[in-house]
């Protein structure tokens, strides 16, 4: 499946010494560098519309990451190491590029790979914007802000939960609204506060249909367990990397230099990350969707924006810099919804 891209848009095969993908670019060549990094079941497609609106002299490049779009196949994310295997990725086509230095933005997922780079290599970057990002302490399965697990084997977390009509609907190509798990129901339900519709809508459900499916994929492995939901984290695919298990240590995060200044950025209305999240087990058994809930006092909701939040006051307190900033009438990707917004606090931040 070929998906269009917009004008001011220019797609490239490149392969670095870790991974083969499709990379779009907007701007100049010689323009500064932004790092645009896509979340869970999508593609650097996602992108597109941010990319051209950037200001004057700067250059967008966004990868389809390892497990989506156009990226190789063959390579698998391996999930014990969290994030790593994006973020290694990332750098490798950085240097690649001969970027020694760039702006980096990262949602979702992306913002999961974002946290790992501001770890790994935090010299590297000129700003971080995260985008409606994952917990630093990963989805599932933890239950305070400092991350505390429900369980040691970190049961309710990984790919074991996922759905599985969405995944079949996905790996067949469905492009309809015959179900309130396809593909396209789940972008304008969950992901968009309704009743937006995306003018690129089409675009955007093809970019999810690219995923890469299977067991060492989307939705990857997991393993059985003997606490509620009774599945724990597998060792291979995107969901599983998302795994509190295999998370970064926030402490090495604080301790980074030097540190990147930040700019958190979410809509009002995100159902995919929030602190009663959509797809939290505990808010799906709350409902009585997956049987044998324990409740809250055993298994609460994860409070993400809660743990987002006091990590990066400890990152700030530990000489770092951040702000947040919320998109009223937004879900998980406000620079979709509210282009105009998005742009106006995120240009201030990188320029």
């Amino acid at each position: 499946m070929i998906i269009p891209i917009m004008d001011g848009i220019t797609a490239q095969t490149i392969a670095t010494d870790r991974l083969t993908t499709r990379v779009l670019f907007s701007g100049p060549d010689d323009g500064v560098p932004v790092l645009f990094l896509h979340g869970n079941i999508s593609s650097a497609t996602w992108w597109e519309e941010t990319m051209v609106a950037l200001p004057d002299g700067y250059r967008g490049i966004a990868p389809d990451q390892r497990g989506f779009g156009g990226a190789d196949f063959d390579k698998k994310v391996d999930a014990t190491r969290g994030a790593g295997d994006w973020a290694d990725d990332a750098i490798a086509l950085l240097d690649h590029l001969g970027i020694e230095k760039a702006h980096i933005v990262g949602n979702s997922l992306g913002g999961n790979v974002v946290w790992q780079l501001l770890v790994d290599a935090p010299e590297r970057f000129l700003s971080a914007t995260l985008v409606d990002p994952g917990s630093p302490y990963g989805f599932g399965g933890t239950k305070d802000e400092d991350g505390t697990p429900c369980y040691d084997d970190f049961a309710g977390s990984g790919g074991g939960l996922s759905n599985p009509e969405l995944i079949r609907r996905m790996k067949e190509g469905d492009m309809s609204l015959d179900s309130p798990v396809s593909p396209r129901a789940a972008l304008r339900m969950l992901l968009v506060r309704p009743p937006f519709i995306a003018a690129r809508e089409d675009e955007l459900v093809m970019a999810m249909l690219a995923a890469h499916v299977g067991e060492q994929d989307v939705p990857g492995d997991s393993a059985p367990s003997p606490n509620w939901p009774h599945m724990a984290p597998g060792k291979w695919g995107a969901t599983n990397a998302l795994s509190p298990k295999y998370a970064i240590d926030v402490n090495d995060l604080y301790a980074a230099e030097p540190k990147t200044k930040v700019l958190w950025i979410r809509g009002s209305h995100d159902l995919a990350v929030s602190d009663n999240a959509a797809s939290d087990p505990a808010t799906v058994g709350a409902m009585g969707l997956l049987p044998g809930y324990p409740g809250p006092e055993v298994y609460p909701a994860q409070p993400m924006l809660k743990q987002t939040r006091a990590v990066l006051e400890k990152y700030a307190a530990n000489g770092g810099a951040y702000q947040e900033v919320v998109i009223e009438d937004a879900g998980h990707i406000p620079y979709v919804e509210k282009p105009d917004e998005f742009n106006k606090h995120f240009h201030e931040h990188i320029n």
